[in-house]
């Protein structure tokens, strides 16, 4: 009789403390169990790198923080707060292309004082839903030809301005995120159907515009034994681990495409190859399987959303982290091309985690702020 009594009251204390902190549990629970086989997977991908594991775990841990966080801003903060968010971030992405920090060959980030840099277009990917959610807030659905006409130049100012630095991956995730809130917002079947027939003039164009080494990355999708030893080399080692690994996988540190190096950015954009090759196809379904719970959870808190802005936002960022894991999957694999997507809360990295983790933090909030109205 008293272990039932305090296992209720035990019970009762977890939930209150989960209502309290805005903490949506179930998922909490599918991020941390991406986040932990991640850790698995990346100690084997780094060759064992203690201290890159040790950072990992520090900015995960930031990228928690950031999620809770948002969690206790109800969504009616964020509503008020997007169309000044969006303003201010095309302010920076200007800034960028003015006085922006150059590397490689890219000018993405700005010059913070103490030495650190900053990547406007990181958070533009969680601003883009916010702002087209907003526009749709208050009117009626589904939208008017100039309604949409308006929102793709909401969306197209700033996806042009990153593509222009060039960073294309993200660029893509920016259009993206804007574009899934333009379609859940009921876009009719014959604007679907016309800007299908639009795909192939679009993507003459944006060849016409695309840099040289992009447009080498394209011919080495289509055919990557033309240049075997050079830029067809990643993805020619990424399909033989992935291959290699089979239905069970050679064992836990055990593959030969990382192990020996290989496999190039085994521990970023080609993670999930080194986990094919160590743990087989069971291993990636096992992975697909916490993905899938994420996209489930994140659905059905759209489906269940109390206004247009918070179903908007909630349905578009879940989608959008769909497309994260789809493309970089797909370039590992060889179905897409290369465009330098990590593999979200698997792969190494810092930026890109706080900002997945962000938007995680605005669906728990929509989810756990309408249940305490």
């Amino acid at each position: 009789m008293n272990s039932q009594f305090y296992y209720r009251i035990l019970k009762f204390t977890n939930a209150r403390l989960f209502h309290l902190t805005h903490v949506d549990v179930l998922l909490l629970l599918a991020l941390l169990l991406l986040m932990s086989g991640g850790l698995v997977i990346l100690y084997s991908a780094s060759g064992q790198d203690v201290a890159m594991v040790e950072r990992q775990v520090v900015r995960l841990g930031l990228g928690m923080a950031t999620c809770l966080a948002l969690a206790q801003l109800p969504p009616k903060y964020m509503r008020r707060a997007s169309p000044f968010l969006f303003a201010i971030l095309v302010g920076l992405l200007v800034a960028v292309l003015v006085a922006g920090v150059g590397a490689k060959g890219a000018q993405r980030w700005l010059a913070l004082p103490g030495g650190l840099r900053f990547q406007p277009s990181e958070i533009m990917k969680i601003v883009m839903p916010m702002m087209v959610a907003w526009y749709f807030a208050n009117r009626p659905l589904p939208p008017t030809l100039k309604e949409i006409i308006t929102v793709l130049g909401i969306i197209a100012v700033p996806s042009l301005m990153v593509a222009k630095q060039p960073d294309l991956g993200t660029a893509l995730l920016v259009g993206v995120s804007g574009i899934f809130a333009l379609f859940l917002a009921g876009l009719g079947w014959r604007y679907i159907l016309g800007a299908a027939a639009a795909v192939p003039v679009a993507a003459y164009g944006l060849w016409q515009v695309m840099r040289e080494y992009q447009k080498q990355r394209v011919l080495t999708f289509l055919d990557p034994e033309s240049d075997p030893l050079g830029s067809g080399w990643n993805i020619i080692q990424s399909k033989t681990a992935i291959g290699s690994g089979g239905l069970h996988g050679k064992g836990w540190l055990e593959g030969s495409q990382a192990q020996l190096n290989f496999l190039p950015e085994s521990h970023t954009d080609f993670i999930i190859a080194v986990l094919a090759e160590e743990f087989g196809m069971i291993g990636c379904a096992l992975l697909m399987c916490a993905y899938l719970l994420v996209v489930a959870r994140g659905l059905f808190i759209a489906a269940n959303a109390e206004d247009n802005y918070a179903r908007l936002l909630a349905g578009s960022i879940t989608l959008t982290f769909f497309v994260y894991m789809f493309v970089n999957i797909g370039m590992v694999s060889g179905i897409l091309p290369v465009v330098g997507v990590p593999l979200p809360l698997v792969s190494y990295g810092g930026t890109s985690i706080i900002t997945i983790m962000a938007t995680f933090g605005i669906l728990m909030s929509i989810q756990t702020h309408k249940r305490a109205r």
